[in-house]
């Protein structure tokens, strides 16, 4: 099943998508190109997501496309409300003993919760589908949001590093969290995103 995740070609959907209350997840495709170029052009955006370059382009995206639908230790989704693309979540499996939860929001769709509810939806799958016990992730000291996001999901705070942020170009404090399956499991009152065939 997972390996039919990860097979399909570039311009196909992936067979799983995610759906919430409000949203659905799904693998981004090349005619996802110009929304997540648009959507992630904005500084405010990469001053607060390490891999992502400022200015962001089209050919940035497709690089993204591309690579996530090739390396299947880089699981994304594309966030969509009403069919409309919202921002990326995703958590990246390349080092085995540190899985890591990312994400980020188109600027106009700040402040609706949209984060914390694909935030938890990508959790979900990564518990339910991995045998990980421990799933980690990052927010900037100066984003207090993003850390309202993580401790919402249960996530807890582990201590303060410094990783370095392409559109910075340098390197800046980072609170780090750790979610662990039993404190998942305990909280899953929050509502279980549903799987979908298409």
């Amino acid at each position: 099943m997972l390996q039919e995740f990860f097979t399909g070609t570039l311009r196909e959907a992936s067979p799983c998508v995610l759906e919430t209350e409000r949203l659905a997840l799904r693998r981004p495709t090349l005619a996802d190109v110009k929304a997540i170029a648009r959507l992630a052009n904005d500084r405010r955006i990469a001053e607060n997501t390490r891999r992502l370059p400022h200015p962001y382009v089209q050919d940035d995206a497709v690089a993204f496309v591309r690579y996530t639908a090739s390396e299947p230790r880089e699981l994304a989704f594309l966030i969509e409300c009403n069919f409309a693309p919202v921002g990326m979540v995703g958590i990246n499996m390349t080092e085995p003993d540190a899985p890591e939860l990312g994400y980020w929001l188109g600027v106009d769709h700040w402040g609706q919760g949209f984060g914390t509810e694909a935030a938890r939806a990508a959790i979900d799958y990564f518990f339910e589908e991995f045998s990980h016990e421990h799933l980690f992730a990052g927010a900037r000291v100066t984003n207090p949001a993003s850390r309202n996001i993580l401790e919402k999901c249960g996530f807890q705070w582990t201590g303060v590093e410094l990783h370095r942020f392409e559109a910075l170009g340098c390197s800046t404090p980072v609170d780090k969290f750790r979610l662990s399956r039993g404190v998942w499991s305990s909280l899953k009152h929050w509502g279980s995103s549903v799987r979908k065939a298409r």
